[in-house]
């Protein structure tokens, strides 16, 4: 069961992709990349982790423009991948890529600081 809710989640990731970058015309939603989609074993709900240039409050804008465009990107998704029920969409910040750049940061600073000694 769990092989399908990936395969299932890789597919909404691909869609969502395109859903997102070319259908929806909301001056809200700013530049978006679908890092991951976690569908649930039952595949009622998918987690959909996404990633804004920008900052907080452009964030927060692309968050609330994707909630408003819920419902179409449901019935889009269910009409690009042919499933019973299409799983309820939440979207989520994918916050491991700031936390990638904070260390990557980190570890330019420390290099530098060692440089200078």
């Amino acid at each position: 069961m769990k092989l399908r809710s990936n395969r299932v989640g890789e597919q909404m990731k691909k869609e969502l992709s395109e859903i997102i970058g070319r259908k929806i015309k909301d001056p809200r939603i700013g530049f978006v990349t679908v890092t991951d989609v976690q569908v649930s074993g039952d595949l009622q709900q998918a987690k959909v982790f996404i990633s804004v240039l920008g900052d907080a409050e452009q964030r927060e804008n692309t968050l609330k423009g994707l909630a408003k465009a819920k419902g179409f990107i449901r019935s889009e998704i269910g009409q690009r991948i042919r499933l019973r029920k299409t799983p309820e969409i939440i979207f989520e910040f994918d916050e491991s890529i700031d936390y990638g750049n904070r260390i990557d940061t980190l570890l330019h600073e420390i290099k530098k600081e060692s440089d200078n000694q």
